[in-house]
C-alpha cells in the first residue's frame, strides 16, 4: 500500500510540476488560464479562484492539467485565446511543460545527492567512505569465470599464502594484478550482504588493447554514498541529469529501431504496474533512492512528450511548424481527429506494456 501511494505521489509531482510549467508560460503571455487542476477529472472540490483561473482537487489521483481558453473549441477566440496568439508564444506553452520536467529532474537528483546516494568517485575527499564496485566484466575472463558480477564490492585482494593489499583503489589492484601474471590470488567481494572468497589467476590477452599485460577482467570504480554539500549536489546533478537523456534517449531509439526491422520489443519497458515493483526497490535503499528514480521518470517525461505523436506536446508542436510553413491554421476537425489517433495508439501502448508488467509478475 505504501508502495502504491509512493507511486501516484511520483506521478502527481511531476506531472502537476509540468502543468505549472504550461500555467507559468501562459500567464507570462498573457493566455488565460481557466482551471489548473490536481488529478484528473470528476472534480472533487474547488480551492479557490484567481483572477480567471480555478484551482481544484479531482477525484482520479494520477496527475494534473491545465485547461487553457482557446485550446479546445472553435468559439474560443478574442483576449487571452491560445488559439489566437501568436504561433511562436503557443509553441513557447508547449515547450515550457518539458522544460518544467528538466528543471524538477535537476531538483530532485540534487536533493537525493545532499541526502547521499551511490556516485562515482575519482578522488575521495578527506573522511569520505568509498567502497571499490565492480562496474564491469569482460567476457570469457578469469574474473567472470571465478562468477564475480557487476555491482559486486571488492574488501580484499591478496596472493597466496602471501601479502594482501591494503590500500583498495582500481589504479592498486590494477599494479597488484599486473605484478602476478599466472600466479594464483584471493578476491574477497561481498553481494547482497553476503562476503565470498574466489581464487583467480591473472592471465594475459584478457583485455584486447592491452593483450601484453595480466589481468583479471574487470573494471572497478570507487562509489561514495556520502551526502554532498547543495552547492557540490547541484552542479553533480547536472551531469546525473544530462546522462539520464542520454541513457533514456539511447534506450526509446533501441526500441525504435527494433521496430522498425520488425522486431518490437517491449519487454524492458515499464508501465505503471511494472512502476510499483521499480519503487518498492528503491525505497529498500532509502528515500534518497526514491528521489533519484523520480529524477529519472521526469527524464523520461520530457522525451516521451517531444515524441511528434499527436495529442503529445512533441505533435503539437509539429503541427505549429506545419502551419508556420503553409501559413495556414489546420482545420480543427483534423486537429481533433489526430488527437484521437494519438490518444489511441497511447492507449494501445500502455496495454502492451501493462500485459508486459503483469506478466513478468506471474515469470
Amino acid at each position: 500500500m505504501f508502495t502504491a501511494f509512493l507511486v501516484i505521489a511520483i506521478l502527481v509531482v511531476l506531472i502537476v510540476g509540468h502543468e505549472l510549467g504550461h500555467f507559468i508560460a501562459a500567464k507570462i503571455f498573457g493566455v488565460r488560464v481557466q482551471e489548473f487542476g490536481v488529478g484528473y477529472p470528476p472534480r472533487a472540490f474547488l480551492f479557490g479562484k484567481m483572477g480567471e483561473t480555478e484551482y481544484t482537487f479531482n477525484w482520479i489521483p494520477f496527475g494534473g492539467f491545465v485547461r487553457l481558453f482557446g485550446d479546445e473549441g472553435e468559439t474560443e477566440h478574442g483576449q487571452g485565446s491560445f488559439v489566437d496568439a501568436k504561433r511562436h508564444v503557443q509553441a513557447i506553452i508547449l515547450v515550457a511543460g518539458v522544460v518544467a520536467n528538466a528543471v524538477l529532474a535537476w531538483g530532485l537528483f540534487t536533493g537525493a545527492l545532499t541526502l547521499g546516494i551511490p556516485r562515482v568517485v575519482d578522488v575521495p575527499r578527506p573522511g569520505e567512505q568509498v567502497q571499490l564496485v565492480v562496474a564491469d566484466v569482460v567476457v570469457g575472463s578469469p574474473a567472470e569465470a571465478a562468477g564475480i558480477i557487476s555491482g559486486d564490492t571488492i574488501v580484499g585482494l591478496k596472493e597466496d599464502k602471501g601479502s594482501e593489499l591494503a590500500l583498495l583503489a582500481p589504479d592498486t589492484v590494477t599494479d597488484f594484478v599486473r605484478a602476478r601474471g599466472g600466479k594464483q590470488i584471493f578476491i574477497v567481494y561481498e553481494r547482497a550482504g553476503t562476503t565470498t572468497s574466489v581464487a583467480l589467476r591473472p592471465a594475459h590477452a584478457v583485455i584486447e588493447s592491452n593483450a601484453g599485460m595480466p589481468a583479471i577482467g574487470v573494471a572497478l570504480v570507487l562509489v561514495s554514498n556520502d551526502a554532498l554539500p547543495l552547492g557540490e549536489a547541484l552542479k553533480e546533478s547536472l551531469y546525473r541529469t544530462g546522462y539520464a537523456f542520454i541513457q533514456v534517449g539511447e534506450g526509446l531509439w533501441s526500441i525504435v529501431r527494433e521496430a522498425l526491422s520488425g522486431r518490437p520489443n517491449l519487454s524492458d519497458v515499464v508501465g505503471p504496474v511494472g512502476l510499483v515493483g521499480v519503487v518498492s526497490d528503491a525505497a529498500t535503499h532509502g528515500f534518497a533512492n526514491v528521489l533519484a528514480l523520480a529524477g529519472f521518470i521526469s527524464v523520461n517525461l520530457v522525451i516521451i512528450n517531444l515524441i511528434p505523436i499527436p495529442a503529445l506536446d512533441g505533435g503539437r508542436i509539429l503541427l505549429l511548424a506545419v502551419e508556420a510553413v503553409s501559413r495556414r491554421r489546420a482545420p480543427r476537425i483534423l486537429v481533433q481527429m489526430l488527437n484521437l489517433l494519438g490518444v489511441v495508439l497511447i492507449a494501445l501502448l500502455m496495454l502492451a506494456v501493462t500485459y508486459n508488467d503483469i506478466a513478468r509478475l506471474f515469470s
